[in-house]
């Protein structure tokens, strides 16, 4: 059996087509449309209709794709850039009503729970208590856990897109007074969670998103074509140098570094601020590079627990779309 799910993130919509019989989710077709919509879209703004159009455009593609790859119906989700957009529920009906499928917006702390599923199976058992930082273009998810899901799971503002855009504006590269702010704002925003990690004592850290990959290879991490089993790890230290060197260059200009990309040039140097804060403040001087996240823990509930609570996420979503009042996403009960 062959399931997929879509992601819409803050610059992609990315399409992954796995095999799921086996009890893990072995990828056979992956596939990405760029967006950007990080760039399209202010925090706390709409999503502009011209978005609104391409997102569904690159849906109805992803959805496409899935089919000709013998897959049941995406399971489909979009992050903190559509999330916290007030606009949110004509969005997500202007997709259903485009394509036929369903997209949803999950709570920050179930994109936490379901993150910390994925690192959790990929590391096993042997980690022992984990940490889990995540770092996306609109919000930081943290969690900690001794089982299977987390003792706690948190979502907090602080994605890179999200600050570039709140505090470096069009100052390319930033001032030092800038990144002192930025700083300033991630350690307020993050104290209360970084002190519970560091009164739990993981035994494992893990990050997982391309931010941590991309700032892994910087501080060199094997490349990508060395497969997802290479282990890759990255330093509070070597995070410290690298923020210096992403400094000291515009954004064009990071985009020549080893692992930066061109698209991700911009947030990466508030992406490796985010990631020193928050492991200096959780007392974690090394994390491993997982490269299992959301949608693989998405994917991973669905093997484990069966499609009913991906149904009753679509459900919840779909109410909310057709209702003049608020309804609340959180699925009762737990994760597991």
């Amino acid at each position: 059996m062959r399931t997929s799910v879509v992601d819409v993130g803050s610059k992609t919509v990315r399409l992954v087509v796995s095999d799921t019989e086996g009890g893990a989710p072995l990828p056979v077709h992956t596939a990405k449309w760029p967006l950007r919509l990080s760039e399209q879209v202010t925090p706390g703004a709409p999503v502009p209709e011209r978005a609104v159009e391409d997102l569904v455009e690159a849906v109805a593609a992803a959805n496409r794709t899935a089919a000709r790859w013998g897959a049941s119906g995406p399971l489909a989700f979009a992050t903190a850039v559509v999330r916290g957009a007030p606009n949110r529920q004509e969005v997500l009906r202007a997709v259903r009503e485009g394509t036929g499928v369903d997209l949803c917006t999950l709570p920050g702390d179930v994109e936490a729970e379901l993150t910390f599923l994925a690192a959790r199976r990929w590391m096993g058992w042997r980690s022992g208590p984990l940490a889990l930082l995540d770092i996306g273009g609109g919000s930081l998810e943290a969690a900690f856990g001794r089982g299977r899901l987390p003792d706690f799971a948190a979502s907090l503002p602080l994605g890179a897109a999200r600050l570039t855009h709140e505090y470096f504006g069009d100052q390319d590269p930033p001032t030092p007074e800038q990144i002192r702010a930025l700083r300033r704002r991630v350690r307020h925003q993050l104290r209360d969670v970084a002190a519970r990690i560091r009164w739990e004592g993981p035994r494992t850290a893990v990050a997982t998103s391309r931010t941590f990959q991309q700032l892994g290879r910087l501080c060199g991490a094997a490349p990508g074509r060395h497969g997802p089993f290479t282990d890759r790890q990255l330093s509070s230290i070597d995070l410290r140098g690298a923020i210096d060197r992403l400094a000291a260059l515009p954004a064009a200009e990071r985009a020549r570094l080893p692992g930066i990309s061109a698209p991700r040039s911009v947030q990466s140097l508030a992406g490796a601020v985010v990631a020193h804060t928050a492991m200096k403040l959780t007392g974690l001087k090394t994390v491993t590079i997982c490269p299992w996240a959301l949608r693989e823990g998405v994917l991973l509930r669905h093997i484990e627990d069966g499609p009913s609570w991906w149904a009753e996420i679509s459900r919840l979503n779909a109410k909310e779309t057709d209702a003049t009042e608020p309804v609340p996403l959180r699925v009762a009960g737990p994760l597991g």
